[in-house]
């Protein structure tokens, strides 16, 4: 089995990262090299979605405010809204 850093469609820059040109569907060398492409695309996935958690996580405190804050609107808009309701049912039964 060919090792990605001696493949020609590897290349390692001055700081240590490597760049990998291989495409599944068009200039794979080995089987092998599918199975390294999906590790090195998993790996991609599990850090974007540890770093949108880590979004979420920021976004947690405005979310608890706003719903607290719509929660209050909603009362307020009840309670102004209370007295029609009181009026409405003495007048359906009689004073």
């Amino acid at each position: 089995m060919i090792q990605c850093k001696d493949c020609e469609l590897c290349q390692i820059g001055p700081d240590g990262r490597r760049t990998f040109k291989c495409d599944p569907f068009v200039n794979i060398k080995e089987a092998e090299c599918l199975a390294k492409w999906q590790l090195i695309r998993l790996d991609m996935l599990v850090a974007s979605y540890q770093q949108m958690l880590k979004w979420y996580g920021k976004l947690a405190p405005i979310q608890d405010k706003l719903f607290k804050y719509m929660e209050r609107e909603i009362e307020d808009l009840d309670e102004s809204d209370r007295w029609r309701l009181t009026d409405e049912d003495e007048e359906e039964n009689g004073p």
